[in-house]
């Protein structure tokens, strides 16, 4: 049976991780967890799934749950994140948690060689090198969770990796692919929270629309598969049934298809390299009939561009992307700017900021802090 510590237990990959445990209890358990400020489906998570670690954000959650549950640690904060992607018992270690706070618990999981089943972004953004560097020294592996990369990390399977040509990442466009540039002037939250094809948390929605989501993907493949920017390609595919491809030197190209369930990927991760039974939706490619593909408009899509030119200058300028991005999203969310301001924060970030080179952990989240600082400032 494998034990698994999962960080970020009440968002939309941890749910879905949840629902795969409880689908395969023989053959999984769920023995530390984190959780952020949804204390009440905490509470739930904890007496269906009774793990032995439980890491919340807030001190004052700590305090009540502590006295509520005497027979588990509670923990918190950044502390709390370490001690559950630490645990003794976990076997993998799955980074479900949003944004760049997953990054410390995942370098010292890492560090205490524990598997990475990884569906947060952000750690290989701002300190890839970093990380596949432990992964490496420490001998672990890390599974993609995303269904981008675990797409082509299944094309990958018995493969050369000097045979490939280029990574094919497609997008679907997020919740305005059919707006204009002009259509996109005073959108609101709730119309930019309502994605065509996936169930995912605001953040990632929110990304998704302005296609820094695919940005993210496009580093992160950077790092998981060794591949020059130059090798990594972007597609518009608004089914989202060709979860990425492989082309390789002879012109051949290996796509993973599936339906829009995020419990795929998160399943393979945990069973690598094992499959096992799911209970979803079979694809049936005769009822989709037709599958659409377009070439991706940078100028339409910018988010997407700021991406692939900070990964190019590498150094502590994805950290400054990743923080900028985090910080508008979050200013959006709360009314305080309109969408496509967005772009105009993380561009104005980007032209701030003097890149380092090869940065340590230190810097980085002196970088991140300093990042986010100044995009508030940019509205005060």
């Amino acid at each position: 049976m494998k034990k698994i510590a999962l960080l970020g237990a009440t968002g939309s990959i941890g749910t879905q991780t949840l629902d795969v445990i409880r689908t395969h209890r023989d053959e999984f358990s769920l023995v530390s967890m984190s959780v952020g400020q949804n204390i009440d489906k905490a509470r739930e998570i904890l007496a269906e799934f009774q793990p032995r670690i439980l890491s919340v954000s807030k001190k004052e959650d700590y305090e009540v749950l502590k006295d509520e549950f005497l027979n588990i640690t509670i923990v918190y904060g950044e502390e709390g994140l370490i001690e559950v992607a630490t645990c003794s018992e976990a076997d993998v270690v799955v980074t479900a948690v949003m944004g760049s706070v997953g990054l410390f618990p995942t370098i010292e999981a890492i560090r205490a060689r524990k598997t990475i089943a990884l569906a947060n972004k952000e750690t290989l953004v701002t300190a890839g090198h970093l990380v596949m560097k432990e992964a490496q020294e420490y001998g672990v592996s890390i599974l993609p969770v995303d269904s981008e990369h675990s797409a082509i990390y299944q094309c990958l399977q018995g493969e050369n990796m000097k045979e490939i040509n280029r990574l094919i990442i497609t997008a679907s466009g997020g919740s305005f692919r059919d707006k204009t540039r002009q259509e996109l002037e005073g959108v609101s939250v709730e119309e930019a929270l309502n994605h065509p094809n996936w169930s995912m948390g605001a953040k990632i929605t929110i990304d998704s629309a302005t296609m820094m989501n695919k940005g993210l993907e496009v580093i992160e493949a950077h790092w998981l598969f060794n591949m020059p920017y130059e090798k990594i390609d972007v597609l518009l595919h608004k089914q989202s049934i060709i979860h990425s491809m492989v082309e390789f030197h002879d012109r051949s190209v290996m796509a993973q298809l599936g339906t829009p369930d995020m419990r795929v990927p998160i399943q393979y991760a945990l069973t690598y390299p094992n499959r096992m039974v799911l209970p979803s939706t079979p694809l049936n490619l005769a009822e989709i009939g037709t599958l659409d593909f377009a070439k991706m408009d940078f100028e339409r899509y910018r988010c997407l561009s700021f991406a692939f030119e900070a990964g190019k200058t590498g150094g502590t300028m994805p950290t400054v992307l990743n923080a900028a991005n985090e910080q508008a999203v979050a200013l959006f969310l709360e009314g305080k700017i309109s969408f496509l301001q967005i772009e105009d924060v993380i561009e104005k970030a980007l032209n701030w900021h003097t890149v380092q080179q090869n940065p340590c952990l230190q810097t980085i989240k002196e970088v991140d802090l300093e990042t986010r600082s100044y995009v508030l400032s940019l509205i005060s």
